[in-house]
């Protein structure tokens, strides 16, 4: 199905992607619709324009690829799929993600990953080719986050207070990250060559979608970092 979505709102855009029989969808001139293909299953959406907030929430299977930025709460409790922006996104991207995949070209706002959690078998996954603003990996409590740091624009790969109450799963900073300040209640170091090869699928995936050179990509210093048991988030827990 191929749909011009410049005078639609986005209850009719969505229901009539739910009534469709076909398995592939091409919007066209979207202008910020909302919740594009939430829900879906085993479906391909193509997107041209930008996509508005909470595109793919609760995404159970469907691939979505959109040629455009995304605003805010892309993949929102994602449960399956798959989500391909040729683009920057707004802020909160993968909230609560459970499973599969978020793969952006650009940039991303505040709170990437935020409650980000693996379920049972599942391991969510978010790549994000740019840089990131603050808070990125707040409360994350499982899955994975790779940021590659590959914009232009001077800026630190991420802003402030990253994995501020991280408590689960790892991120993967493609920068020596000097300068960055992490909270206590978590580790951060070098990722080590083995550590590396545990992204380098995802990385070669987010080439295949965008181009560039994975090999390349890995061959520079990324810094690890992971929930200290430890020492775990308390600050909203009373003291003994």
């Amino acid at each position: 199905m191929k749909l011009d979505v410049s005078k639609m709102g986005f209850s009719e855009v969505n229901e009539q992607m739910r009534q469709t029989p076909d398995s592939e969808i091409t919007l066209t001139g979207c202008i910020g619709q909302r919740f594009l293909a939430a829900g879906t299953g085993g479906k391909y959406v193509k997107i041209s324009g930008i996509a508005g907030n909470a595109l793919g929430a609760y995404l159970n299977g469907s691939v979505i690829e959109t040629f455009g930025n995304a605003q805010d709460a892309v993949g929102d409790t994602m449960n399956e799929g798959e989500i391909i922006v040729h683009g920057n996104i707004g802020d909160a991207a993968g909230y609560a993600m459970r499973g599969g995949k978020i793969f952006v070209q650009g940039n991303a706002g505040y709170r990437a990953g935020i409650h980000m959690k693996a379920y049972q078998e599942k391991v969510p996954v978010m790549v994000i080719g740019g840089r990131t603003g603050s808070f990125l990996g707040e409360y994350q409590a499982g899955g994975i986050i790779i940021v590659l740091g590959q914009h232009t624009d001077g800026k630190p790969i991420v802003s402030n207070f990253p994995c501020t109450g991280m408590h689960g799963g790892k991120l993967f900073l493609r920068s020596d990250c000097e300068g960055i300040h992490f909270p206590h209640q978590v580790h951060h170091r070098a990722a080590s060559p083995e550590e590396l090869a545990e992204i380098r699928q995802y990385v070669r995936e987010y080439c295949a979608h965008f181009g560039g050179d994975p090999d390349e990509i890995l061959n520079a210093q990324f810094t690890l970092v992971t929930p200290d048991s430890g020492n775990p988030y308390k600050q909203m827990y009373v003291a003994n």
